[in-house]
This record gives C-alpha cells, sequence and structure tokens, in this order.
C-alpha cells in the first residue's frame, strides 16, 4: 500500500515503549485535516488469501485491513508504517485515511487504533503499552461504524 502523508513530518524514535520508531509531525495540523491520504493501492486481498498463499502469510506483519475483508500488503515499508497504535490515538484511521483527532501541535507523534486495521477478533502479538490490554481486531461493521460517527462529530466540530 502507498500513501502519502501530507504534512511535514519526520521518523525518530517513538515516545511509546517498545514501538521502535514512530511518525511526528513537523507542523501543526488542525483537527479534521487529513495526515494520510491513499496514492497507489494497486491491490488487495481477502483475509483467506493471506492465510493460504505462503510467500503473502510470511508478508502478514505488513498487512493492514482496508475495508470489510479486504487487506492491502505494503512489503517496501512506507513511512507510513510508523504510524504506532493507541488506545488514546492522535489519528482516526477511516477507510485508508488518518485525520487528525484534534488540533495537533508540531512535535506531535501519530498514532492510531490498530484494532480498525485487523481481521476481526484477531489480537496483535503485543499489548497496548498504556493500559496492558490485547489488542484485537473489531469487526467489520462495528469499525466502520465506529470511525464513521467519529468523523462525523469531528467534521461537525469544523462548523
Amino acid at each position: 500500500m502507498l500513501s502519502m502523508i501530507l504534512p511535514r513530518y519526520r521518523i525518530a524514535a517513538s515516545t511509546i515503549g517498545g514501538a521502535g520508531q514512530g511518525l511526528f509531525l513537523d507542523e501543526a495540523v488542525r483537527a479534521g485535516s487529513i495526515i494520510t491520504a491513499p496514492d497507489a493501492i494497486d491491490r488487495t486481498w481477502r483475509h483467506a488469501e493471506l492465510e493460504s498463499d505462503p510467500e503473502l502469510a510470511a508478508l502478514r506483519h505488513a498487512s493492514a485491513r482496508w475495508f470489510e475483508d479486504r487487506y492491502t500488503v505494503s512489503p517496501d515499508w512506507p513511512d507510513e508504517c510508523y504510524v504506532n497504535h493507541s488506545f488514546s490515538p492522535t489519528g482516526l484511521w477511516h477507510l485508508g485515511f488518518i485525520f487528525a483527532l484534534t488540533d495537533l501541535p508540531a512535535g506531535t507523534e501519530v498514532t492510531v487504533d490498530y484494532r480498525h486495521l485487523l481481521p476481526p477478533g484477531e489480537a496483535e502479538d503485543f499489548v497496548d503499552s498504556v493500559t496492558g490490554e490485547r489488542i484485537v481486531g473489531l469487526a467489520w461493521e462495528d469499525a466502520l461504524a465506529s470511525s464513521t460517527q467519529a468523523l462525523s462529530r469531528l467534521l461537525d466540530s469544523r462548523r
């Protein structure tokens, strides 16, 4: 999956324990603004395809749910892959876009709730660094409903 990161940014050591690198804003971003947007999605795969094809299965760590039961795979690790997980994220993942959840000052680490990117019921191989809770994928309908409602509230607040 290729996306584009719209504001200026840098990759640096994450503020999240054990996360490695993170993506940080080099400029302020207004609430509701798009931080990342899809740019070149040439293919999606069904979850069963990711599981049954040995070559794709080896790349599962680089996959993200795009919509319904369709996933993208990014083995080239574009910079968007440095967006880390948080249950209190700075960004909202919605259909491949990341929106700023609040006004974000320069220096903010961009995070999203990984439950929106995982297959339903599948757990990450790490836990949330703040709560210690498992990170388990939401059902598609729940993920879409919650991100749509959050985006609607966010855009309403900009009026």
